[in-house]
């Protein structure tokens, strides 16, 4: 494997949202991760969070199908899982008998509410968990109710990327202590987190309660989209009073603007005839009249517009995989770059070979198989 993180393996229980991605970023630079599935099923070239790892299906209902996971975790530095709390210990594979296994291994436990907590034992999805840190409540229009921001903020943001650092530092201090431990990594502890510029600001009170109405929330007319002419639009975030300038000047706006940029009681109106400006020509128009200076403007790229945006395609950030569009491994790394995506494997392609460097003999995997232990 290629990257730097080559030689770490990583057992990730399958699941849904942030753990299997949190995997495949992991999988991305290097590590060796392997799923254990639930059941054999044929690959999915557009699972692209499946994409560099590998699989194992096991009936872990079964005392030899559980007698495989534990030997599969015993020699692995992590394990990742997404389940309510106490799934992992009904199976017997909590963090007690893992530990007992292998002391040094990083338990990462990704959930919406946490381990512990009135609301640990109920479901839930990024929207609601997002809604209790505040910040869906911020997101939206004046006018109308909160807008979910897809699933960035709390599934991937809060979640997936905390479960990284989690484990990531885990495995920092374990280099010290030589003993595993586990990160509890919990959506509603990540986003408020991630929020430490918005409660500055509350706390100065320059942070308003209602949506539309503050600095990065669409409420300054110089942080916002507009639509133009042709039913596109552009996002304008000159927020520097030099980058502000660049953009008055080019865009024709009244050049007093510059001196009471900052003076939200002049906000609404300016958004207003802002926004008529914007719509006299059609995005493209006002990207060649923007090219190459600081005014913070950029075109609101569709679905099929970003592969070939010229930045994009200069820095290949998205790549295809079986003709599937995806995003390149990220972060980049001079010495250990990551290795080009294949397409993702198939759920239990790796049983066998998984089981022979376990020391399962051919005879015992075709057992196993048809005792229905392998799925």
């Amino acid at each position: 494997m290629a990257g730097p993180l080559a030689g770490l393996k990583l057992v990730e229980m399958a699941g849904l949202g942030p753990c299997p991605l949190a995997g495949q970023l992991l999988a991305d630079l290097g590590a060796q991760v392997v799923v254990i599935d639930r059941a054999s099923a044929p690959g999915d070239p557009t699972d692209v969070n499946r994409r560099g790892k590998q699989s194992v299906a096991l009936n872990l209902k079964s005392a030899e199908g559980l007698e495989a996971a534990r030997r599969l975790i015993a020699g692995a530095d992590v394990l990742i899982e997404g389940f309510r709390p106490g799934v992992m210990e009904k199976l017997g594979l909590g963090p007690q008998e893992c530990h007992a296994l292998n002391p040094g291994l990083v338990f990462g436990r990704m959930t919406g509410w946490g381990q512990q907590g009135p609301l640990s034992m109920t479901a839930g999805h990024d929207i609601n968990y997002l809604a209790l840190s505040g910040a869906l409540g911020a997101i939206g229009t004046a006018d109308g109710p909160p807008i979910p921001p897809l699933n960035l903020v709390a599934d991937y943001g809060g979640g997936a990327m905390f479960l990284v650092f989690g484990v990531l530092s885990a495995l920092y201090e374990r280099g010290h202590s030589g003993k595993g431990q586990v990160v509890d990594a919990a959506m509603v502890d990540g986003v408020p987190a991630m929020m430490g510029l918005i409660h500055q600001w509350l706390a100065r009170g320059q942070w308003g309660q209602g949506r539309g109405s503050n600095l990065l929330d669409g409420g300054a007319p110089f942080y916002r989209c507009y639509a133009t002419r042709d039913g596109r639009a552009l996002a304008v975030g000159p927020l520097e009073p030099q980058f502000f300038a660049q953009l008055v000047d080019l865009a024709g706006l009244p050049p007093e603007h510059r001196a009471d940029q900052m003076d939200p009681a002049t906000w609404p109106d300016r958004c207003a005839a802002y926004a008529r400006v914007f719509a006299s020509r059609t995005r493209d128009e006002w990207m060649a009249i923007f090219a190459g200076s600081d005014a913070c403007v950029a075109p609101v790229l569709d679905w099929d517009e970003v592969e070939d945006h010229p930045h994009n395609a200069a820095r290949g950030t998205f790549l295809r995989v079986g003709d599937v569009m995806q995003a390149a491994p990220a972060p980049r790394f001079d010495r250990t770059p990551a290795a080009t995506p294949a397409s993702p494997g198939a759920a239990g392609r790796d049983t066998d070979a998984i089981l022979s460097e376990l020391g399962y003999g051919h005879a015992e995997i075709a057992r196993l198989r048809a005792a229905g232990v392998l799925t």
